[in-house]
């Protein structure tokens, strides 16, 4: 349960430190830093982190969810 809810925590700080980039290679490589840190900063698999930050910040980009 510790483990769902540490990576959830960084899924979620990824979505918040992440940025736009102009395309989506970009937009991967901004949310995949952003959640790698926030994966070490919380204790928890950088890779895993590394992941869901750039699917999710592709994802909100893509949507245009996030002005950029």
């Amino acid at each position: 349960m510790v483990r769902i809810i540490t990576m959830a925590g960084a899924f979620t700080a990824s979505l918040a430190l992440a940025g736009c980039g102009d395309n989506i290679r970009e937009q991967a490589l901004i949310g995949g830093g952003g959640g790698a840190a926030a994966a070490l900063v919380l204790s928890g698999d950088p890779l895993t982190g590394l992941v869901l930050g750039a699917l999710g910040n592709v994802a909100v980009c893509q949507a245009g969810a996030a002005r950029c």
